[in-house]
This record gives structure tokens, C-alpha cells and sequence, in this order.
């Protein structure tokens, strides 16, 4: 897999970076699909709102 090519305040991230910020974004998705973030309507509102630009950002990363 190739990984996408990532800039930071115009600063280009190495492979290794960009695959670290891939890894850290699914777990992030996964942690939040799993333990949310509270019951209540506003964590539940973060948790969709989170995911829908997790979810954005994946084919940018090349995660199908």
C-alpha cells in the first residue's frame, strides 16, 4: 500500500508519518465506534460528527 501524500503547514510528511496519522486516525474511529463519547445527545452528536469526517478523509488515505 502506498501512503498518501500528507502536508502540514507545508511541511511533506514521510511515509512513516502519514502512515501514523492513518493508524491513529482508525483507532480513533474505532474507540469512538465502540465507547462513544458519553450517552448523552451531545456526545452522540460529536460521535456522528466525528466519524462522518473520518469517513471523508479515509479515501483521501486510501482506506476503502
Amino acid at each position: 500500500m502506498q501512503e498518501a501524500k500528507i502536508t502540514i503547514n507545508g511541511m511533506k510528511v514521510s511515509d512513516a508519518m502519514s502512515m501514523t496519522i492513518r493508524v491513529a486516525l482508525e483507532s480513533f474511529a474505532m474507540e469512538l465506534s465502540e465507547n462513544g463519547l458519553g450517552d448523552d445527545a451531545h456526545g452522540e452528536r460529536m460521535v456522528e460528527l466525528y466519524l462522518a469526517r473520518i469517513n471523508e478523509m479515509r479515501p483521501l488515505l486510501g482506506i476503502n
